[in-house]
């Protein structure tokens, strides 16, 4: 996969998530949980974008690794989200699935820099 396909995975994946929280109904678990699921999805494609536009090999690898942290975040809250039915079941499974692959995608670009 092509940086530029993966740039346009991650956005699409980002959006598909704002679509999810928007539709968990007003309260605690939209404030609280939909908040954090919204800053680490869409946080995985923007460090992702700032890692191919790095200053240095220290700098890609510092936004892989924040790539790594925010996608495994993501992963987290889409448990959560799972585990309350906040939205169809085959469509949190569906997202979660997706947040677990790119997490695989970046701890592996992870996994080669550092064997480098």
């Amino acid at each position: 996969m092509g940086k530029n396909e993966l740039e346009e995975r991650t956005l699409r994946f980002a959006c598909d998530v704002v679509g999810l929280v928007s539709g968990i109904r007003n309260g605690i678990l939209r404030d609280v949980i939909g908040k954090q699921l919204l800053k680490s999805s869409t946080s995985v494609g923007a460090n992702y974008r700032e890692a191919n536009r790095a200053e240095s090999r220290d700098d890609f690898k510092h936004k892989i690794a924040l790539c790594e942290k925010e996608a495994s975040e993501t992963v987290y809250w889409m448990e959560i989200c799972s585990r309350k039915m906040v939205a169809s079941e085959g469509m949190i499974e569906e997202m979660k699935a997706e947040a677990s692959e790119l997490l695989a995608i970046f701890c592996a670009i992870g996994r080669k820099l550092r064997r480098r």
